[in-house]
């Protein structure tokens, strides 16, 4: 492993962000946020969802935890599994009227991901790797990264890559820990185009090439991954700016 640990490019994984917002009839999301509390109240599972999210993001209305954990909760029972991945995400961590609870929170989330919710099913798999709030399992952190992975979640694709990479509750394979890299940075996943510039620079997985290596290392940079910025700067790629990485040649 001393091989691996002394190249400073490969990033563990990544805290999953805020779930995309769900999708919306048109007519639903144009209407003010009292009716749509209206129609919440009356039972319709869109606007419950809608409600939540409005007193989660403060978009339409104050921030309120507890209010939207309470939303969410409705949705959830209506059969809405995104609904259950955020609630679950919110009584984790809890807030101001909203108690932390997680193992309420654990078991919200493994449903979610056994009925398939690429999200729930990538951050139960980062909690498996790390041992969070549940006895860590690699294995089962690689089972669930795949299942997200396998629904084109880059996120996972960027998980389960560096699994491969490091040989954690998988068998090491550089060529299939590249294709996975591959696969998230043609979704723009930030950390996945560092450890893909990484892969270029050691040709692990593929043959060695500097100058992709500097390219993917540039954009990751651009994307604001501080590690990329540095890797380029240990190549000698010069001014690099926030959001910019000059000197870089295109990928043919």
């Amino acid at each position: 492993m001393s091989k691996f640990s002394s190249v400073a490019f490969i990033c563990s994984f990544l805290i999953a962000g805020f779930a995309p917002a769900f999708a919306v009839d048109p007519a639903l999301n144009a209407l003010p946020f009292l009716k749509k509390m209206q129609l919440a109240k009356a039972g319709d599972p869109d606007a419950k969802m809608a409600v939540a999210e409005a007193y989660e993001t403060g978009k339409e209305a104050k921030i309120d935890p507890a209010k939207a954990a309470k939303w969410y909760r409705e949705a959830a029972l209506a059969g809405n599994v995104e609904a259950q991945f955020r609630l679950a995400k919110l009584v984790s961590k809890g807030a101001p009227g909203l108690v932390a609870d997680k193992p309420t929170a654990l078991k919200l989330l493994q449903s979610a991901a056994k009925l398939g919710h690429a999200a729930a099913q990538n951050l139960l798999g980062q909690m498996l790797q790390n041992g969070e709030g549940i006895a860590k399992d690699e294995k089962q952190a690689a089972e669930w990264y795949q299942k997200s992975a396998d629904q084109n979640n880059a996120v996972a694709q960027n998980n389960l890559g560096v699994l491969y990479l490091k040989g954690l509750g998988v068998n090491r394979d550089l060529a299939k820990a590249f294709e996975l890299f591959e696969s998230a940075a043609k979704a723009q996943e930030g950390w996945a185009l560092n450890n893909l510039g990484g892969m270029y620079e050691m040709g692990w997985g593929t043959s060695k090439d500097i100058e992709k290596a500097k390219v993917y290392y540039g954009r990751a940079a651009a994307k604001g991954i501080a590690m990329a910025a540095q890797n380029l700067a240990r190549l000698g790629v010069a001014n690099i700016t926030t959001g910019t990485v000059q000197e870089i040649k295109p990928l043919q």
